[in-house]
């Protein structure tokens, strides 16, 4: 398997990576594209390895798609393979409600293992754009993490170019998701548009150069939510509230990561930029106003954040 060229290159990034995660055993998440397939093909002869494929169900065949990798992962030595048929909603849009299937179903499926992602640098590079275009803060420009246990992603340091080279070299035919070059879809129009423009006005090295920027802003991310922690123990009332005098006192970037990490502690979820800074209003410019709606997984109920008494509290209201 150790081989020159590609093979043995995403073998280097892959083993790099493994030394950051434990466990003796992992799983890979393969939807039988090439990024995924090459990594099943490395992590297979380093590991013992699961295969997890979902198959979301959303274009015809995609059973058949799902099988055939399925006996890919399994002539790639994987010790295991499961596929997972998943129910695909439209909430957030398809995109959007593909991943938390997706995730959903691996996070059951895992049984505690370690998930190996396929994600490359491209795919890194992509998601600050889209991050850029959203206006949702430097959270969302920092990308992906390498290590967010359970989930890893072993290949953001090298580009998808590398993983089309592995398949070529080991004779693998991989999947090609039409769904990748649908303009519908925004992160296909960022492929196959955006960046190469980018990379033609620019002169190249757009996508490594969007990479170091998620790698330097998810540094500075995790400090300053690290700091956050500290004051949100402190800034906490018995009655799980925020004092907002204490609130007061910290640096606009502190005291906003505070406010997430208590409105996220609270029930809610998917906050935006523009709610959080709604609600770090009421600590810095108080003049009665009513709650702030924010995202959350209720159904027939939505989630305030108001200011009563001097703190910041929490409550619902029916929709």
């Amino acid at each position: 398997m150790d081989r020159p060229g590609a093979v043995a290159a995403l073998r280097h990034a892959v083993a790099a990576a493994g030394a950051e995660i434990e466990g003796t055993r992992w799983c890979v998440a393969l939807s039988g594209g090439p990024d995924s397939l090459a990594l099943t093909a490395i992590a297979a002869n380093l590991r013992p390895t699961t295969a997890l494929i979902v198959d979301h169900r959303l274009q015809p065949a995609s059973d058949a798609v799902a099988n055939v990798a399925r006996d890919q992962a399994l002539k790639l030595g994987c010790v295991a393979v499961q596929v997972l048929s998943v129910d695909v909603g439209r909430a957030g849009g398809l995109e959007a409600a593909a991943r938390q299937a997706r995730y959903g179903a691996l996070d059951a499926a895992r049984d505690g293992m370690p998930v190996l992602l396929g994600h490359t640098l491209d795919d890194q590079a992509e998601t600050v754009l889209l991050g850029l275009g959203r206006g949702s803060g430097a959270r969302s420009i920092a990308g992906m993490r390498p290590h967010d246990p359970p989930w890893h992603r072993p290949l953001l340091g090298v580009r998808r170019a590398l993983t089309h080279a592995v398949c070529d070299e080991l004779g693998l035919n991989a999947w090609q998701d039409p769904h990748n070059a649908e303009p519908r879809f925004t992160r296909a129009r960022l492929r196959h548009e955006v960046l190469p423009l980018l990379e033609d006005v620019l002169g190249g090295g757009v996508a490594e150069a969007l990479a170091r920027t998620a790698t330097a802003l998810r540094e500075d991310t995790e400090t300053l939510d690290e700091l956050a922690h500290r004051h949100l123990a402190a800034a906490r009332t018995p009655d799980g509230a925020l004092d907002t005098a204490q609130l007061a006192t910290l640096p606009a970037a502190v005291r906003r990561r505070v406010i997430r990490a208590w409105l996220l502690d609270g029930g809610a979820c998917d906050l935006t930029d523009i709610q959080i800074r709604a609600v770090d209003r009421l600590v810095t410019d108080w003049r009665g106003q009513g709650g702030v709606a924010v995202g959350s997984g209720l159904r027939k109920q939505r989630l305030f954040a108001a200011r009563r008494d001097g703190a910041l509290k929490l409550h619902t209201e029916p929709v």
